[in-house]
């Protein structure tokens, strides 16, 4: 139950914030444009850096067992 509380509070949040930053803005780089609202280019970055996180997360406990691996067969 408690738990369900706290996904609707956070839904809850992410609707308010979604509605009031829903003015869109012009993005330019070098010769692409892009015009979309604040909420969604708040949340693609976000996405992105979590995406990017867990990426570089696996890559780092890859190599620390590939190291343990290899000081274990020595």
């Amino acid at each position: 139950m408690f738990t369900i509380v706290i996904v609707v509070v956070i839904v809850a949040f992410i609707a308010i914030f979604a509605l009031q930053n829903a003015t869109p803005v012009a993005i330019s780089f070098l010769f692409w444009k892009v015009e979309a609202s604040v909420a969604i280019l708040i949340f693609l970055c976000t996405f992105a850096g979590v995406i990017t996180g867990i990426l570089i997360s696996a890559l780092l406990k890859l190599k620390l067992s590939n190291r343990s691996n290899n000081k274990e067969h020595q």
